[in-house]
């Protein structure tokens, strides 16, 4: 039985790189686990692991824009893993929307504490900081403007995506956690200021997100007829009347996001506290935003009983920031595509609307990659329509912050934070989400919500949360079965094109026999195989080539040492981790790399698929299977956000 060093450490970066899923999830859901469970049918297990760290999982597996599934190593195969499709399956079974929900929380609540917190906003952020906070004991007070709790997840999101009960669950669930008080229609700076907060709570957070549309600087603006895409979907979803026209241009694309994305300069910090910083939005989560904004505005338009919906925006068809099946689902709907070109101006006569003049693109980007569209000239052309509604992007509304306050604010209207631990300028006020980094995924809110609930319990109690525990199980037989590349991605059933109005919802529930089925593709990335041998016979390879001759997807070469050449930067870099790199070396001082005769086995880990066969075929047992899990060591179970960066400890134990 092989038997370790048990103060061995794990190199994070090694350890990050074969959990791909969980490491591209910001709020490191274990996704891998979750999958493999539900091929095995063991759905409430499955559940817990997928709910345990993300507070909003019943709405993640039907809206998240699932970042996971795109780090996803099978996608180098074939097709990445359908997690969310999965992760809805499990919610569907066991999730507050269930007829049979399980209490992922139950013996999970810490005692009281003497600390209360103040939240602003009840969205992604504020939901799931209180969640958190809630759990290790913190009384919580969440104060939100609207007459619902949500935030975007229900005044922005249509219905037919993410159905109101759904989120109505989610936020009794989140709030059945532990002290937590919620107060609608309550919103700062008309029913309270930020400097009551700080005298009445001990620490603030704020999760305002960003609930205004951005302007289109662009002759017509204000023509009756001309909308903004937040004020049209805010509307819609609060079930107000909103009068559409019969002929509906939508303008959108993300384009002036990313122009801010991608051409603002950085601005020169004033740091009022250390560490805080203007945070700069992420392209490709503003890009992300921006269509998710533009097809919801669109579709929206078409239940709302628009004959004709027409989408314009400057990239081509190729270029779309939107995701081939939200291109595909809106063509399938009926959306009129106009890739290619640029609104001039919104033309009108008695100050009524009744088309946009546009320019054909002649390209997006400039030489440089910076955001600088042209556009050919005499290429003018007017689409007739009674209805524009700019889809351009949006912003956070912060004119309830006052100089009094202490909370630093940018040219670019964004909070400035320190972006560890999310704390402001103004000591003991935090901020997350939309209205710091900008538009953001809904799991980076959660993310950040998260995160935001670890500084707030650092700063209050002047303690460190643990890093987690990578445990380590030694696996006797791993195999995976011998039909696992045949295996194709299942289709995800959606309801038929005739029955897509109002509200239904478009896509549904995988059924059990292919939920099984797309969970057994998942290729367990967190098995590696292991060249470390018995350290209690000191077993050492025999250069057999056993494992290479039997690898199926040629990911192993066995090669001599002279082959090599260590650079003195990568000679350094070996000395100094020698506790993590050792057993590689075998016994080899980094000094002599390049100088002692010897044999390399690589391991290409992108290839590999976790057979097991190499370990299997080894004569002398110096291959072995692991599964490594990261293990909280928190009593809340939580794993803190950001915390995977440090060399963990190794706990092993064998199977």
């Amino acid at each position: 039985m092989p038997k370790r060093d048990e103060n061995r450490r794990v190199d994070p970066a090694w350890l990050n790189s074969n959990f791909p899923c969980m490491m591209a999830c910001p709020a490191h859901t274990n996704a891998g686990r979750y999958v493999a469970l539900i091929a095995e049918g063991r759905y409430e297990e499955a559940y817990r692991l997928a709910r345990e760290p993300n507070p909003l999982a019943s709405i993640c597996g039907r809206v998240c824009a699932h970042p996971c599934e795109t780090a996803c190593r099978r996608g180098a195969i074939d097709q990445p893993i359908s997690i969310r499709a999965l992760k809805r399956f499990l919610t569907e079974r066991h999730g507050p929307e269930s007829k049979r929900p399980v209490d992922v929380n139950e013996g999970r609540a810490q005692n009281r504490l003497p600390y209360k917190v103040a939240v602003v906003g009840a969205g992604p952020v504020g939901l799931s900081a209180a969640h958190d906070l809630a759990l290790m004991g913190y009384s919580v007070t969440i104060f939100e403007a609207a007459p619902v709790a949500g935030g975007m997840l229900y005044l922005g999101v249509p219905e037919y995506r993410l159905p109101r009960d759904v989120v109505e669950a989610q936020v009794r669930e989140i709030l059945a956690t532990g002290d937590i008080t919620l107060k609608l229609n309550t919103a700062a700076g008309r029913d309270f200021a930020i400097g009551e907060l700080r005298r009445d709570f001990d620490a603030v957070l704020l999760a305002v997100g960003a609930h205004k549309s951005r302007d289109l600087s662009i002759p017509g603006v204000d023509l009756d007829g001309v909308h903004k895409g937040i004020d049209f979907l805010l509307n819609v979803n609060l079930g107000y009347q909103f009068t559409i026209g019969k002929k509906v241009i939508v303008i959108g694309g993300g384009n002036v996001a990313m122009d801010v994305a991608r051409s603002a300069a950085r601005e020169v910090v004033r740091q009022h506290t250390e560490g805080v910083e203007h945070q700069e939005p992420a392209q490709e989560n503003v890009e992300a935003v921006a269509t998710k904004e533009m097809m919801d505005i669109s579709l929206s338009a078409l239940r709302l009983g628009a004959r004709e919906v027409h989408l314009v925006c400057l990239e081509k068809r190729e270029e779309m920031p939107a995701a081939l099946e939200e291109i595909a689902e809106a063509e399938e709907e009926g959306i009129i595509l106009h890739p290619g070109l640029g609104p001039k101006r919104l033309v009108g006569e008695n100050g009524r609307l009744t088309g946009l003049e546009a320019l054909k693109t002649k390209w997006v980007f400039d030489q440089t990659g910076r955001f600088n569209p042209a556009f050919y000239e005499n290429s003018e052309t007017i689409l007739d329509c009674d209805t524009v509604i700019m889809a351009i992007g949006q912003a956070p509304r912060l004119d309830f912050l006052t100089p009094d306050d202490g909370v630093e604010i940018s040219r670019r209207g964004l909070i400035a934070v320190n972006p560890e631990t999310l704390m402001t300028s103004a000591d003991g006020v935090f901020a997350g989400g939309d209205c710091v980094f900008g538009p953001r995924l809904i799991i980076d809110s959660v993310a950040d919500g998260k995160r935001a609930a670890v500084g707030i319990d650092e700063f209050l109690r002047g303690r460190r949360h643990p890093d987690p525990v990578v445990s380590v199980e030694v696996l006797e037989r791993h195999s995976m079965p011998s039909y696992l590349l045949d295996l194709i991605r299942q289709p995800i059933p959606t309801l038929p094109l005739e029955r897509r109005t109002g509200i239904t919802e478009v896509e549904m529930v995988l059924d059990e026999e292919a939920a099984q089925i797309e969970a057994q593709r998942c290729l367990h990335c967190w098995v590696n195989t292991i060249f470390e041998g018995n350290l209690e016979d000191g077993s050492l390879c025999i250069l057999c080539g056993g494992c290479v001759d039997v690898c199926p997807e040629n990911c192993l070469e066995l090669v001599s040492l002279d082959r090599f050449q260590f650079e003195p930067e990568v000679v350094e870099q070996l000395v100094a981790n020698e506790a993590l790199l050792n057993v590689e070396l075998d016994d080899v001082k980094a000094e002599e790399l390049g100088v002692v005769a010897g044999s390399v086995m690589l391991k290409d880990e992108t290839r590999c698929i976790r057979c097991g066969l190499c370990a299997a075929r080894c004569p002398v047992g110096m291959i072995t299977m692991e599964s490594y899990s990261l293990t909280s060591a928190e009593p809340t179970g939580l794993i803190s956000i950001g915390a995977l960066n440090a060399p963990f400890q190794a706990a092993e134990n064998r199977k």
